[in-house]
């Protein structure tokens, strides 16, 4: 994937990105700031588990074989969200956080992601459940 800039600034959030407030901070550590979608999943827009959507931006940068991953609901979790769930310690040493981020995280979440849906079981999303629960309660 070869990263064309485009000229909105970052939408990748750093430690310290000065668009988080205190809450806001506290909300992202325990995941709390993702409780409103459960009203998406309820009304059937989205599930607990499957891929995490991107915004326009970088989803605007996807090959044919990513785009697989736009055909099957949103989740509120998925394999590569728990195994990114620290992604802005990787940005934050980065010299550019969206160069970094669509050059090096993306297609590895991507892998994860098209990985998950060839291998779809629903053993399988139980399990990403639990890994969830323990990865946010996990003391680091």
């Amino acid at each position: 994937m070869i990263y064309e800039p485009i000229n909105e600034g970052s939408l990748v959030t750093i430690k310290g990105d000065n668009r988080i407030t205190k809450i806001g901070s506290v909300l992202r550590k325990y995941r709390l700031d993702e409780l409103p979608q459960l009203i998406n999943i309820i009304s059937g827009d989205m599930s607990f588990v499957g891929t995490r959507p991107e915004v326009l931006k970088y989803v605007n940068q996807y090959s044919e074989v990513m785009r697989a991953t736009l055909l099957l609901p949103a989740g509120v979790t998925s394999e590569a969200s728990i195994q990114f769930k620290d992604e802005e310690k990787y940005l934050s040493n980065s010299q550019n956080a969206d160069i970094t981020y669509v050059e090096v995280i993306l297609p590895k979440k991507m892998e994860i992601n098209l990985r998950s849906i060839r291998e779809f079981t629903f053993f399988n999303e139980i399990r990403t459940l639990f890994k969830t629960i323990y990865a946010v309660a996990r003391k680091e």
